[in-house]
């Protein structure tokens, strides 16, 4: 299997997911492995880099594909379909090739110069320490939740500068300690360590302003980038946290006809006069159809408008935040209901349903899926309330 060589990205795009899905079987026989590590084995990151899924969003000019989010996404749920850990690690890490390409080009220069598989992570959480210096900033702190990060040599970690700005900083692999806290009820295959910095100099040109991601001004776009880094890179990543859970239900659902089937000796007759397991797949199959089909339409929309070359309206990108967020309840509510008349031997350790029931419920603790605040900040700005929210 080898990484698309076509220039049409639309046929990369069908390469690349041709390959995930090949790969599908070699995922779910590591799931076992990625459980007992705790993080994403590294035969797993290994395909998905030959497969070029890290190369997705990275830009042409480090090696990269620049394919559309739809697709990026397409192929994130389905690797979830094999395991949602791998899908969540590998899509954090391979997203952040976007935001990379957001930043100063020093800084991407100093990522992919030697190497354009250069793999970042990230904790976004604003728990940085932050002192202005010449040239930069000093910076500390410690953060949770870097999911994948012993694949990788560089982070993204949050911070607030004493004027109040926002900023992720740029770490390289010397400058940070990686601790292992990982142990977890669900996503346990994610690796999503803790990361330990001790007052290391950080450049300006190594920090990404949340405002400029907000705006639009980010410092590495230029009039010959492409129209997909005109995207807000708020819509990506809120995204990628939420998406794997459609194809852990996918999964859910699959496995649950298996079982229904497997009681009925493979009979669908047997099936006809029980509504309730009908009914569980009906709703099911519908509700995956409609976090797919809401996940697309929105991306379809602001492709077209970067593509004509004007703004994605705010109100928009509120709405969509919100809808990001509404994925892992109603992957829940998917899960819940098959979990909970899928027999007996779904309790037990190693139960293949049981996993993706703790899988999703694990991804429900992320602050991006979280939908109160993003529920209220939707209500009042469509009653004329100010924005609140500029991750959008």
């Amino acid at each position: 299997m080898n990484a698309p060589v076509s220039q049409d990205k639309h046929v990369i795009a069908q390469q690349m997911l041709d390959a995930i899905y090949a790969l599908q079987p070699l995922l779910r026989d590591n799931a076992d492995q990625a459980r007992a590590e705790r993080k994403v084995p590294q035969a797993n990151i290994d395909a998905l880099q030959e497969a070029g899924f890290f190369l997705a969003l990275q830009p042409k000019a480090w090696g990269g594909y620049e394919l559309d989010p739809q697709d990026f996404f397409r192929m994130q749920m389905a690797i979830a379909e094999a395991c949602m850990s791998t899908a969540w690690a590998s899509g954090i890490v391979a997203v952040h090739a976007f935001q990379l390409a957001l930043m100063d080009e020093r800084a991407q220069q100093d990522v992919w110069g030697d190497d354009i598989h250069t793999r970042v992570s990230s904790s976004y959480a604003p728990l940085g320490k932050v002192e202005p210096v010449e040239g930069g900033f000093r910076f500390s702190g410690r953060w949770g939740w870097s999911s994948g990060s012993e694949h990788c040599t560089w982070v993204l970690l949050g911070g607030v500068c004493p004027d109040g700005g926002y900023r992720s900083f740029l770490i390289p692999r010397a400058d940070y300690e990686i601790v292992d806290t990982w142990q977890s009820m669900g996503l346990q295959g994610t690796g999503s360590q803790d990361i330990v910095v001790n007052d290391v100099f950080v450049p300006d040109y190594r920090t990404h302003k949340a405002e400029d991601g907000y705006l639009g001004t980010n410092p590495g776009i230029t009039a010959d980038s492409a129209p997909l880094y005109h995207l807000p890179w708020a819509q990506l990543f809120i995204r990628v946290v939420s998406t794997p859970a459609i194809g852990a239900s996918k999964a859910a659902l699959s496995l649950y006809q298996g079982l229904v089937l497997g009681k009925a000796s493979g009979d669908v007759t047997k099936l006809a006069g029980d509504t309730g397991t009908q009914e569980r797949i009906a709703e099911a199959a519908n509700a995956i159809d409609e976090m797919e089909t809401i996940m697309y339409r929105n991306f379809d929309q602001m492709t077209l408008q970067v593509n004509a070359g004007d703004p994605v309206p705010v109100q928009d990108r509120i709405k969509y935040r919100y809808q990001a967020s509404l994925v892992i309840e109603k992957s829940m509510a998917v899960v819940d209901s098959l979990f909970s008349s899928a027999g007996g031997s779904s309790v037990f350790l190693g139960s293949d349903i049981q996993q993706r029931f703790l899988d999703i419920h694990t991804a429900r603790a992320h602050v991006a899926n979280n939908p109160v605040s993003f529920a209220r900040n939707l209500g009042a700005t469509l009653l004329g309330v100010e924005n609140a929210d500029f991750f959008v």
